[in-house]
């Protein structure tokens, strides 16, 4: 998946599948995770975040299915 990366303390860069609804990102450890059924609108909130490691763990991190990959 294509990651774009990003200004973050804790993100290094950040992909999205519309189709799959998978959003990708990778952490500054170089550490990768996918979260399952995350909404396009989620998405955008995550990348338009002043402070995107927090919209993670307030909106994303705990409340949905995810996986470490690589």
């Amino acid at each position: 998946m294509l990651r774009i990366p990003v200004s973050s303390s804790t993100i290094r860069s950040i992909g999205y599948d519309g189709q799959s609804s998978i959003l990708e990102v990778e952490f500054i450890s170089g550490e990768i995770y996918q979260y399952f059924n995350v909404s396009e609108y989620l998405h955008q909130g995550l990348m338009s975040a002043s402070s995107k490691g927090q919209f993670l763990n307030d909106n994303i991190k705990y409340g949905y299915r995810y996986q470490k990959v690589g």
